[in-house]
């Protein structure tokens, strides 16, 4: 299956683009998609820091994706 990853915010900057697409095998869960996309991009933060958002939701890392899911990466927001 075949989903679109966002990177959004501070984010894009380490990853060096704004999106990618990317093959992971059916049925997995947004732990694995994780793993995967900080194993590529070493300059992102540990996938357990990392907060993601599927097709606008909020989702944990049992969630499982399917074909086509958008899945943006949300960095902490900070400020006062």
């Amino acid at each position: 299956m075949l989903v679109t990853i966002l990177f959004l915010a501070s984010y894009r900057e380490l990853a060096g683009t704004s999106r990618i697409s990317l093959a992971l095998p059916a049925g997995a869960t947004v732990a694995e998609m994780l793993a995967l996309v900080c194993a590529r991009y070493t300059d992102l933060p540990d996938a357990d820091r990392i907060v993601v958002a599927v097709n606008n939701e909020y989702q944990d890392g049992s969630f499982v994706l399917d074909d086509g899911d958008e899945v943006a990466f949300i960095p902490p927001v900070s400020g006062g």
